[in-house]
């Protein structure tokens, strides 16, 4: 990949920006609250029922994080399909793709790759959001379709300023493996308007497992994006944002490297606040995200010289994606209700040759079109102190089209029965929940929501084998249908905090992959087919101070599938994962441990998952412990750093890709290895 620069062509006016703050930052306003802790988080409680709210920024362990899939597994209840390096792609509950709904800044930024290896949260660096919620379950409507296993949310605050000012945070992070990251979040403004930049490069060579061996997982990635805000008083909200990314990431589950990551994103949010009674609050959104992504054997690796890939091979894939949302806050009396619309249009193409770069004199080919219209109420209602109903519907209409003209490649491909033709699907959602206060340190809850769901890019157009019957998933696959009931405890008296929470769901139409017995690449002669699941799991968390400067914290997770046709297990469920830590804080210091403890997973389906993973067979448990410590400086300097796996354990997690013959990795299906002991340190400055 071409040398990138930090703040490399966005907009001029961001790299101006970038130095304008540079200069200013001496002069600081206290308008910026300092949030520096010298403690390192290991484990993240739900404050409210299923749902999990954290600021990306404070110091994690494991290492931080290189994107979203990378940070949200390791909270409760999520995982992630592994290969290596970076761009895992996010499971929760045993749940992949586009049961989630990963938005940043309220868009949506989605990938282009027919075996995702540019998933969605491989566009997004944590550590540049101020703010990530989680919404487990279909317990919320408000935040577009098929959310049947949770909702994610990164967020960035508006950068208010009372009275002229600026403000610049900056890390850094050196590491193991040659990881080098930087990050620049600054701000400046007035009580009129403001200018915020971000930005961030992160880097890494191949690691070496808990054997020694190599594993091919180099990556280098960049991001910037710019947020002009017009703020005429303190109730309204008029903001601009622009971004650009970039990168490149070999992996060792693939047969090829992902050698172009191109992002370029716009946005446009106005809110206004009204009342306190009546129409409360208004806003309204516009964005546009386009990816450009390249992926081939040549960049990042040796082409291999015999067999189907040999000789150099590329492959340029992009999606365009236009989206709006419109909402509206009321309130009377008891009731808080929020209406509104959203829709979303996205068109993906692509082209791909042998040679090096042959595919950039190539014609795109459009191969689908995507359009969804939703609308939207959700309300709570406000029983007594401590006692609340919430509720939400929302219909949509679906529409894709199929542009294909042929299917397979070369020599194999064949007309497509269905180029031309369209599908159009009207689906609803809805959830009802009550949250009860039952004692003055105990809340309960309990609801049921039910979710239609959309089949995405990934199950109409990856299959290359059609359902039984059909002529191909576009015409084959049907929706699907999730119930699910969700319960739950959550405690709290002074320090102490503890939680709980179960479900249990049907999945009518739970669209599954299935691979030949000899594997091969993702999505790859695979087929993927509508059968009836059964789900359920739970997860448990407390937090417990042992004196004065000592707090213990905990979590476990599990999660249990399914199929009813066959009775067999679900594939891609994630083996029983429980954390455990230990802090000692005492002023401007602390120390800590963290240690992590995966059972084996023996309810398996062979070669049957999704777009990206498979069942690769039975997996042995594991336990991890790390250490780190944290040293508060000054009011403005934060220095964190840290060792995982202290004892170089060589171990893989279930949810894994096979390593890829083209790195040396055996014939038969080999699951790849996570970093053996990896030293990390984190500089924080908040100016």
């Amino acid at each position: 990949m071409t040398t990138v620069h930090f703040c490399q062509p966005l907009p001029r006016l961001a790299g101006i920006s970038v130095f304008a703050l540079l200069l200013l930052a001496p002069t600081a306003l206290a308008d910026h609250p300092l949030k520096l802790a010298p403690v390192v988080i290991t484990g993240v409680q739900q404050e409210t029922p299923l749902t999990l709210v954290t600021d990306p920024k404070n110091p994690r362990q494991p290492i931080p994080a290189s994107d979203a899939g990378d940070y949200l597994k390791t909270l409760p209840g999520f995982s992630a399909v592994r290969g290596g390096g970076t761009n895992s792609d996010p499971v929760l509950r045993g749940m992949f793709g586009s049961r989630l709904n990963l938005l940043n800044n309220g868009g949506e930024m989605l990938g282009a790759c027919p075996s995702r290896m540019d998933s969605p949260s491989s566009y997004i660096a944590p550590e540049t959001f101020d703010r990530l919620t989680v919404i487990k379950g279909p317990q919320t409507v408000a935040w577009g379709p098929g959310n049947s296993a949770g909702t994610i949310l990164f967020e960035r605050d508006p950068a208010y300023f009372s009275e002229p000012g600026q403000r610049l945070d900056l890390s850094a992070v050196v590491g193991a493996a040659s990881r080098r990251d930087l990050l620049l979040d600054g701000a400046i403004g007035g009580p009129s308007g403001y200018l915020r930049v971000t930005g961030n490069r992160s880097r890494a060579d191949d690691y070496r497992d808990g054997n020694g061996d190599r594993v091919p997982a180099r990556w280098d990635k960049w991001n910037t994006d710019l947020a002009m805000g017009f703020t005429p008083d303190s109730d309204t909200l008029v903001e601009l944002t622009l971004g650009r990314g970039d990168a490149e990431a070999r992996y060792a589950g693939r047969g090829m490297d992902g050698s172009q990551f191109e992002r370029d994103s716009a946005g446009l949010r106005f809110t206004r606040e009204l009342g306190d009674s009546g129409l409360s609050a208004v806003s309204a959104q516009l964005y546009y995200n386009y990816a450009d992504h390249v992926m081939d054997n040549y960049s990042l690796r040796t082409p291999p010289t015999s067999g189907m890939m040999a000789g150099p091979m590329a492959t340029n894939v992009d999606r365009r994606t236009l989206g709006a949302r419109l909402s509206s806050d009321w309130l009377w009396g008891d009731w808080a209700v929020q209406v509104g619309a959203d829709a979303q249009r996205n068109r993906h193409r692509t082209r791909s040759s042998a040679g090096v770069g042959a595919y950039r004199d190539l014609p795109w080919l459009e191969d689908a079109r995507f359009s969804q219209y939703g609308l939207f109420a959700e309300a709570t209602y406000t029983v007594s102190p401590g006692s609340e109903w919430i509720s939400g519907v929302r219909l949509d209409r679906h529409r894709t089209r199929d542009g294909r003209e042929r299917l397979g490649s070369g020599m194999m491909a064949m007309p497509n029965p269905t180029s031309g033709q369209s599908r159009n699907e009207t689906l609803p959602s809805g959830f009802v929940r009550l949250e009860q206060r039952l004692s003055e340190n105990l809340l309960g809850y309990a609801g049921v929501g039910h979710v239609q769901r959309f089949p995405d890019y990934w199950e109409l157009f990856s299959p290359r084998v059609a359902p039984v019957g059909e002529v191909n998933a576009f015409s084959g696959i049907d929706p699907e249908r999730t119930t699910q009931l969700d319960l739950g405890l959550q405690y709290q008296q002074g320090d102490v905090q503890a939680w709980v929470s179960a479900y249990a769901g049907r999945i009518d139409d739970f669209i599954l992959f299935t691979y030949p017995a000899a594997g091969g690449m993702p999505h790859q002669n695979s087929r993927a087919d509508n059968v009836d699941a059964r789900i359920a799991g739970a997860e448990l968390g407390a937090v417990y101070p042992l004196g004065e400067h000592w707090t213990l914290d905990g979590n476990l997770a599990f999660a249990w599938g399914k199929n009813r046709d066959n009775g067999r297990p679900l594939p891609q469920m994630p083996p029983l994962d429980a954390r455990l830590g230990l802090t000692w804080a005492q002023g401007d210091w602390s120390l800590g441990g963290l240690l992590r403890g995966v059972t084996g997973q023996s309810r398996t389906a062979l070669n049957q998952g999704n777009v990206v993973g498979r069942d690769l067979g039975d997996s042995s448990g594991f336990a991890v412990a790390s250490v780190h410590a944290a040293w508060k400086a000054s009011e403005q300097i934060r220095v964190t750093t840290g060792i995982d796996n202290l004892f170089d354990r060589a171990y893989s997690e279930h949810l894994n890709m096979a390593g890829n013959a083209g790195f040396g990795f055996p014939a038969e299906p080999t699951r790849i290895n996570e970093p053996g002991r990896t030293w990390w340190v984190k500089l924080d400055m908040s100016l």
